[in-house]
This record gives C-alpha cells, structure tokens and sequence, in this order.
C-alpha cells in the first residue's frame, strides 16, 4: 500500500548519503555561530523568565535549525521538478499523490533529525541539562512534519529559484528570529505580536521549549494545534500535486 511513499523516500535517504558530510556540517555551522554571539556574547548573564538565557536559547536554536532542514527539501524537490524531471515520473508513476506527500514528508523529517542530535551535544558542551522525553518527541515530529509539507507545498507553487528565495525571505527569515526563538515573545512590541501569532514555528518553538526544560506552556491544546496544522498542511499539498501538469 505504501509502495510509492517507500520508494519516494529510499531515494531520497540514498542521495542524502552521498552528501551527508556537506549536510552535517551545515547544520552544525549555523547553530554555533548563533550560539557564540547571542548565548556568550548579547545574552552572557541575562536571564529569561528565571532562567539563564542559554538554557532558553538552545532549545529555540533546535526548532530553527530542524526548521531549516526540514524545508531545505523544497530546494530539492525544485532540482528534481526543473532540471532531472524526477518529480514527473513520481506524478506518472500508478500511486496516489497523497504517498508523494508522505514520502517527502518523512523524509524532511528525517532531515531534520539531523541538527536535533548536534543541538543536544551543543547543550551537554555548555552544561545544560535539557529533557528528551516523549512529550519533547512527540512534540518534534509534529514540528518535523509542519515544515516538511511546508517544503513541499512552496516547491510546487513557485515557478523558479528565484522564486523560492522570495519565499524564503518573506516567510523562513521573519520566523527564524520573530517567533521567539531567540527572544520571548511576549517582550516584543504589540504589531511584531500579531505577527508572530501567525507562525506556526512560534507555537512549535514555546512547547518544545517547555518539554526541554519541563517548565512552560505544554498543554495538550498546543499538540491538537500542531495536529491540525500538520492534518490541514498535508491536505493541502495533496490537493496542489493533483492539480500539477505533467
């Protein structure tokens, strides 16, 4: 039954096999830079909610950086769909779309798996003790998944690179530093509030936060969001592969 979805995703796993290194160190780079300025350098002493700010940096660090990865596939996909024609015979081939999405899913997922593990050896390197627990797992898959289907629903609405830069500056970028990933929220100006109040990394970012540091806002309401957000995300990425043209 799931035939495609397999295959879609050994593909994909065997490429990233041939770059894994290159794929490691990428994701490695960034969230050490951002670590040495605003862990030790701006935020050095502060505290966040009675909290050091480093234990309150990490974890957002962990939910940009397996956001990154996870819609990194989008680039990917626009590879396979522009210049090797890949993505064509995923449409020809005798499955349903729906298993092209969760094949693509899993495997940004799986993508983003990748900066989770080095974010956890950064934490034990600065000495803080955060909970990998399965409230912590449950509520990554769920983050995984949302910006997995992300990735692929801006694949196949853009029409170029080009155009996938633009969504990444107008949508990736605001929410890397405006959904408290680096800063509470709740200290920010009223209108960059609203704004927040939009991205689904703001709500991704507060309860996995509060599962690592078992303090915080964990409700089962923030999971039944992110549920229906992955339900209505999926949903929606089947229905625009449906209407793409071979």
């Amino acid at each position: 039954m799931l035939h495609g979805a397999r295959g879609i995703y050994l593909r994909e796993i065997l490429i990233l096999r041939r770059k894994l290194i290159k794929t490691l160190l990428a994701s490695a780079v960034s969230p050490a830079l951002f670590l040495l300025a605003f862990g030790f350098g701006i935020g050095r002493g502060a505290l966040v909610g009675g909290q050091d700010y480093l234990s309150f940096l990490l974890p957002g660090l962990l939910t940009m950086a397996s956001m990154n990865q996870s819609y990194a596939i989008a680039t990917e996909i626009n590879i396979s769909r522009f210049y090797f024609k890949v993505f064509e015979e995923y449409l020809l081939a005798p499955f349903g779309r729906w298993q092209i999405v969760l094949g693509e899913m899993v495997y940004g997922m799986t993508r983003g798996l990748i900066p989770v593990a080095i974010i956890a050896l950064y934490s034990l390197l600065c000495g803080v003790h955060l909970h990998f627990g399965p409230a912590f797992f449950l509520a990554l898959l769920l983050h995984l998944a949302i910006f997995s289907l992300l990735g692929i629903l801006a694949a196949m609405i853009v029409r170029s690179h080009a155009d996938q830069a633009t969504v990444n500056a107008f949508l990736i970028t605001p929410m890397m530093f405006l959904s408290g990933t680096f800063f509470p929220v709740d200290q920010m100006p009223l209108a960059i509030k609203a704004v927040a109040s939009f991205f689904p990394l703001t709500y991704s970012t507060r309860l996995i936060r509060a599962t690592l540091l078992q303090s915080g806002d964990s409700s089962v309401l923030l999971y039944l969001l992110l549920a229906a957000m992955v339900m209505s995300l999926f949903w929606l990425t089947r229905r625009v592969i449906e209407r793409v043209e071979v």
